[in-house]
């Protein structure tokens, strides 16, 4: 018998790696977004407007979505938020800017993630490769 103490490590998830780069994402785009406020009270009419309680509320969403991110719709609940920011080029020009260059770091890391998933199949990955 083995004890739980002898027993083969399991291999590392690559995936749980990339759960975590995505969580940090949001919360870089969620400071990014709260730092817009200042913009929204001088161009966008205040943060009592519609535009600025809109920016508020997809700075908490982008944080709350990081309790999610393991969820398998996680990705289109994010990839909607940047559709909402946007959206916001009628009202706030400057923040839909936001939305445009996030959407290309998710787009990015969507693609990033289906490589590595690609290679994971393949057995390619490092980490997949026998230990001398």
């Amino acid at each position: 018998m083995t004890s739980p103490s002898q027993e083969a490590p399991k291999p590392k998830d690559p995936m749980k790696g990339f759960r975590g780069v995505m969580s940090g994402t949001l919360i870089m785009e969620a400071i990014t977004v709260a730092l817009a406020l200042p913009v929204v009270n001088k161009l966008g009419g205040g943060i009592s407007t519609g535009t600025g309680w809109t920016v508020i509320a997809v700075a908490v969403l982008l944080i709350a979505t990081c309790g999610f991110v393991k969820r398998p719709w996680a990705v289109p609940l994010i990839l909607a938020l940047q559709v909402v920011l946007i959206a916001l080029v009628f009202w706030l020009p400057a923040i839909a800017v936001l939305g445009v260059l996030f959407l290309a770091v998710w787009l990015w890391l969507l693609w990033l993630r289906r490589d590595v998933a690609r290679r994971m199949a393949a057995g390619t990955l490092a980490s997949q490769q026998p230990q001398p």
